[in-house]
């Protein structure tokens, strides 16, 4: 390392920068549809209602309040709220995790496509990063998995972190119940740290589908979650880290004092009262994400010589097949462009670690605009026919 984070540019984010708030059909948005704030206290109780009017506007503690904290906790199955710790949204916690925990000469392994920031950060450190592809062949034949073999197969003996992102953005892939039992199974036999991205847990299309969180199963995870994405509510900015491993909690905490140092107060006690109500909360999202997959399946099936969609395993974001000639980078382009439809295209997730499917396009279908901006999409389509 130079003596300096040098960071490249986060491509998604600048992407996000240039079209979110100006685009008139937001149709690639990777949260659940999110509520008001009156919407959230009618969850709650007479006394939420009045503690956040009587809330006094001072710091709060750098690990997060303990009704948090406690709240946080209940959305595990074998934590306690010793066992979390917040932070101001998962990109902060992703931030500290990716650097805390591998040192020089060491060697870090991501899945890959990403959220950017899990490669990127490790990179500028100077450590050594492999990707993980989490695809099988190619076009049409293309299936999405967690292949044990590959990733035994980058395995070194100074591995010490993988990270993965699951259900996966932006693909919605979830691997079965064995192979995320064995994949964590094998990093803990071989003393491998594990940060997993769970920010589109519970959200899943078929709730079976939804995999154990990394921090339940395996002593040495991290969990790394926001009620940004499967909670829909982004501008709380509250994230959190849960492990069994309280040291490494620490040493995270102590980090955070060069950056957040605590979360705002009122977000902290909104998201109490979100995370006391999840499953209301979630079960809501699913609906919304069901009623908008089958929308958007419904409009692929018109244009099957331009798309190939599959219903995500979980989370509301997608990473359909464009078969236009032109590309999805130009579609997604002239789409933003000439109609306001704003779509991510694959060049967005293209990775230092190695190439990834180019004829892709990530769409979201958490929020209850999707149909409009679906009927919009199409009046595109009879423009550029």
């Amino acid at each position: 390392m130079n003596g300096r984070l040098v960071l490249p540019e986060f491509k998604l984010e600048t992407y996000f920068s240039t079209w979110e708030f100006t685009a008139r059909h937001h149709l690639t948005a990777s949260d659940a549809e999110s509520m008001t704030v009156a919407e959230l206290l009618a969850l709650g109780t007479d006394e939420d209602l009045q503690a956040y009017e009587n809330l006094h506007l001072g710091y709060t503690p750098t690990w997060g309040t303990e009704p948090l904290r406690a709240a946080i906790a209940g959305s595990y199955e074998s934590l306690t709220s010793s066992n979390v710790l917040g932070f101001a949204g998962a990109g902060e916690a992703l931030f500290w995790a990716m650097q805390l925990f591998v040192e020089p000469g060491e060697h870090v392994i991501v899945n890959v496509p990403n959220y950017q920031s899990i490669e990127s950060i490790p990179l500028a450190t100077g450590v050594a990063v492999s990707g993980l592809p989490l695809w099988s062949g190619t076009g049409a034949d293309l299936r999405w998995e967690l292949d044990l073999e590959r990733f035994e197969s980058l395995l070194r003996a100074e591995t010490s972190l993988v990270s993965v992102n699951f259900p996966n953005n932006p693909t919605g892939f979830v691997p079965d119940h064995e192979t995320w039992s064995a994949f964590n199974a094998l990093c803990h036999e071989r003393g491998i740290r594990v940060v997993s991205d769970e920010v589109y847990r519970g959200v899943e299309t078929n709730p079976d589908d939804t995999i154990a969180a990394a921090a339940d199963i395996n002593p040495s995870a991290l969990s790394i979650s926001v009620t940004s994405k499967a909670y829909g509510l982004p501008g709380l900015r509250v994230g959190w880290v849960a492990s069994q491993d309280v040291g490494a909690l620490g040493r995270l905490e102590k980090a955070k004092h060069y950056t957040s140092i605590c979360n705002s107060a009122p977000s902290e006690l909104l998201a109490t009262v979100a995370l006391n109500h999840g499953d209301v909360i979630l079960d809501r999202n699913r609906a919304i994400v069901a009623a908008n997959d089958q929308i958007v399946t419904e409009f692929a099936q018109r244009h099957p010589d331009l798309f190939e969609y599959e219903t995500p395993v979980g989370g509301c974001v997608t990473f359909p097949r464009y078969l236009g000639p032109e590309g999805p980078a130009e579609f997604c382009r002239r789409a933003v462009e000439e109609s306001g439809v704003f779509l991510l295209p694959y060049t967005v997730y293209e990775s230092e670690l190695g190439a990834i499917p180019e004829d892709r396009f990530r769409i979201g279908i958490g929020r209850r605009d999707v149909p409009q901006s679906v009927a919009a999409l199409e009046r595109h389509l009879e423009t550029i026919v």
